[in-house]
């Protein structure tokens, strides 16, 4: 094991070297793969180094412990307990460092917000989400851009598919996908009934041209006229695209943009990332059973929370998350709960990885 962090501790050196080789400083891709990885191996030398640190310590209060004086002894005792609780942690967060890295965490992410059962409720739901989603992007710093969007007369969306930009977008909110379900009294029910509705959710790692090759001959785009709710001309122009994946028959519309040429980038966006979502997903279904049974904790099917408007009340079934304070959160306030799913999942890897680091 020694042997294998001299090994890291090695590269590492040679990744700080390499931020300075005008070859890698002209490649904006290869600079920022290297200096991510260079801050990934840092964080694991500087996590090795502390347990050692905290190891050669407990070695030295077992050594005061045969001590003729028993005050020193005492405040040897002391130490050694103070020192491997702080060893259990220290371990713990290396194993946690060491653990198999998802290769998606740092990229950009589509997210895609689909009105389910509810009709009108629902439609108002997902526009309450994608404000929510907007909101907490804010706080972090993220950039958001409307990829594509199905509004409704009343002010909602059938569909809305956005891209959001920014450091580490995808690891924070792989876990919010599957179904959301809200309870509430919508504004048109007269005799204050609360009614259900769902809105599921996609997220998506934005797939880079190197990641997801789309051929030409492979898809086929159609144009067309772009329209508003209630069937209401947006232009007057055959701006708006649909582009179909022959291979795999997946189709995407976009219509925002008055520009063709700009519809149909965004539609080859959002494909890409289906499509590597799709590549993901079969590479899942190859899993063993019991691994497999993990990849429902992500699943758009899958029912993940619930939002109880008349109680204020947020509940997040995976992890038995319950929070008073919903108006906060639509607002964006999403920081504990994306912290609780992910420790949550995060734990579980761990308790499957080796014990001894």
């Amino acid at each position: 094991m020694i042997s294998d962090f001299e090994e890291i501790e090695r590269n590492h050196r040679k990744l700080e070297a390499d931020l300075s080789d005008p070859e890698v400083l002209k490649d904006s891709r290869l600079f920022r793969d290297t200096a991510r990885r260079h801050n990934e191996l840092g964080k694991l030398v500087s996590a090795w180094h502390r347990l050692q640190k905290i190891q050669e310590d407990l070695e030295g209060a077992r050594a005061m412990l045969a001590d003729e004086n028993q005050e020193m002894r005492e405040m040897a005792q002391a130490e050694l307990e103070t020192l491997a609780a702080e060893e259990t942690r220290a371990a713990e967060d290396l194993k946690i460092l060491l653990l198999p890295r998802d290769p998606n965490d740092d990229k950009n992410t589509v997210i895609e917000i689909r009105a389910g059962t509810g009709g009108d409720e629902a439609a108002l739901f997902a526009a309450d989400l994608f404000r929510m989603y907007g909101r907490y992007a804010e706080t972090r710093g993220w950039r958001v851009e409307i990829l594509s969007s199905s509004p409704t007369d009343g002010g909602g969306f059938k569909e809305i598919i956005a891209l959001i930009e920014g450091e580490r977008v995808f690891s924070q909110l792989k876990y919010e996908r599957g179904v959301h379900r809200v309870q509430r009294v919508p504004a048109t029910e007269t005799q204050g009934r609360i009614h259900t509705s769902a809105v599921t959710v996609a997220v998506l790692p934005e797939a880079e041209e190197v990641e997801v090759e789309i051929k030409p001959e492979e898809i086929k785009v159609d144009v067309y006229r772009s329209s508003g709710p209630g069937g209401q001309s947006v232009n007057t122009t055959d701006s708006a695209v649909r582009v179909t994946h022959l291979p795999t028959n997946l189709v995407v519309t976009c219509q925002d943009e008055k520009s063709q040429l700009k519809n149909k980038q965004k539609a080859l966006r959002i494909l890409r990332a289906r499509l590597m979502d799709q590549m993901v997903a079969e590479q899942q279904s190859k899993i063993s059973e019991e691994r497999h049974s993990q990849v429902g904790t992500g699943d758009r099917s899958e029912r993940i929370r619930t939002y109880n408007f008349p109680q204020s009340r947020l509940t997040d079934h995976r992890v038995g998350l319950t929070l008073y304070r919903l108006g906060e959160i639509m607002d964006g306030d999403l920081a504990e709960i994306i912290e609780t799913v992910g420790s949550h999942f995060q734990a579980k890897r761990l308790a499957e990885a080796p014990r001894n680091v």
